[in-house]
């Protein structure tokens, strides 16, 4: 059984680990328990009422949440002339087509997210392995193979986070940062269970939304009653 530090015993102290909170009161409480010297990620578990196993009930998608996580992500866009230069006016931080595929065949990740042109997907593709095994595939469903780079760039700036079913049927994503104020993550909090909700597959049977909890990096999660966003 995993020992927890002093700091996480006195947080756990404020959560009745039998009661299932209102979304406000469970943000509250969150906020409460970070009391690390860092500026910790809040972060929403989802269980799905879906079998992970069969394709039509996969789960997957983008989301632009209103207030952002509080991450200033760096986008790599892999593009050729025009496009290349529509990105950059778009605020990408880096932007190239064989160079960075080189770059990134040598070692080098400094970034966060991916976009490319469909035609470049032929050369980028290639870096499959790497880049998949990291997360940072660029992929049509999550809105970064497109030609539409201004849009997919300022979106991404703006706090779009991709959300993507895991093999024991949850869902996790940030919703900000414990700086963020209550109304904020509960907004940001909302806007990802808007879009699960959304993104129900009509294969889904039974009940769909299991249960929600929220936490802090360091501290203990705290159960979200469900009801509202049903």
């Amino acid at each position: 059984m995993a020992k927890h530090g002093k700091k996480y015993l006195e947080a756990a102290k404020l959560i009745d680990v039998e009661a299932v909170y209102e979304p406000a009161e469970a943000v509250s409480i969150v906020k409460k328990t970070a009391t690390a010297k860092f500026d910790e990620t809040v972060e929403a578990a989802v269980r799905l009422g879906v079998d992970p196993r069969k394709q039509d009930q996969a789960v997957r998608g983008v989301v632009v949440l209103p207030h952002g996580t509080g991450k200033t992500q760096r986008v790599l866009v892999f593009a050729k002339g025009d496009k290349a230069k529509e990105a950059e006016a778009a605020g990408a931080d880096f932007v190239g087509d064989q160079d960075m595929i080189n770059k990134i065949q040598q070692g080098w990740f400094e970034f966060d997210v991916c976009v490319a042109t469909p035609d470049m997907m032929s050369e980028v593709g290639k870096l499959g392995r790497l880049l998949g095994g990291k997360g940072l595939m660029p992929n049509p469903k999550a809105g970064t193979v497109t030609f539409d780079v201004t849009k997919a760039v300022q979106e991404i700036k703006a706090g779009k986070i991709e959300y993507r079913l895991d093999k024991a049927g949850q869902i996790h994503a940030p919703i900000g940062k414990a700086s963020f104020s209550e109304d904020q993550l509960n907004e940001n909090l909302k806007a990802l269970m808007d879009a699960l909700n959304r993104a129900k597959p009509a294969a889904a049977k039974g009940v769909y939304l299991k249960g929600v909890a929220v936490s802090a990096t360091m501290g203990p999660s705290v159960r979200v009653n469900t009801t509202s966003y049903k």
